[in-house]
């Protein structure tokens, strides 16, 4: 189970932070990361972090947003920098575990002045 937080409502340029708490080890996973959905869009790709440590970030993303981990409190992090209004949607946490895929709730992120 996923429990994402740390959503709301941020001017152009600032900075957010979200979290997403795992009822189980993060290492238990082949695969966690972050989506988002825009409203009227689909769901699109965030980061993607596996467990051999890669990270892949969508190029929209890249040098702004930041991926992070916490294992001893079961913790993934988005440090989201520089956002703008493009970066508004519901952000989802996912984890991927063999063939299963687990997703949080969505925290919705709001950039507007």
């Amino acid at each position: 189970q996923l429990q994402a937080s740390g959503g709301g409502l941020v001017q152009p340029g600032g900075s957010l932070r979200l979290s997403c708490a795992a009822s189980e080890s993060i290492y238990n996973f082949d695969v966690m990361g972050w989506y988002r959905q825009a409203p009227g869009k689909r769901r699109e790709l965030v980061v993607r972090f596996t467990s051999a440590g890669i990270a892949d970030y969508a190029d929209s993303v890249k040098g702004r947003f930041f991926f992070s981990t916490d294992v001893a409190k079961n913790m993934v992090y988005l440090k989201m920098n520089s956002v703008n209004p493009e970066d508004t949607a519901d952000y989802y946490c996912n984890a991927q575990q063999s063939t299963s895929t687990y997703w949080g709730q969505g925290t919705q992120v709001t950039v507007s002045s």
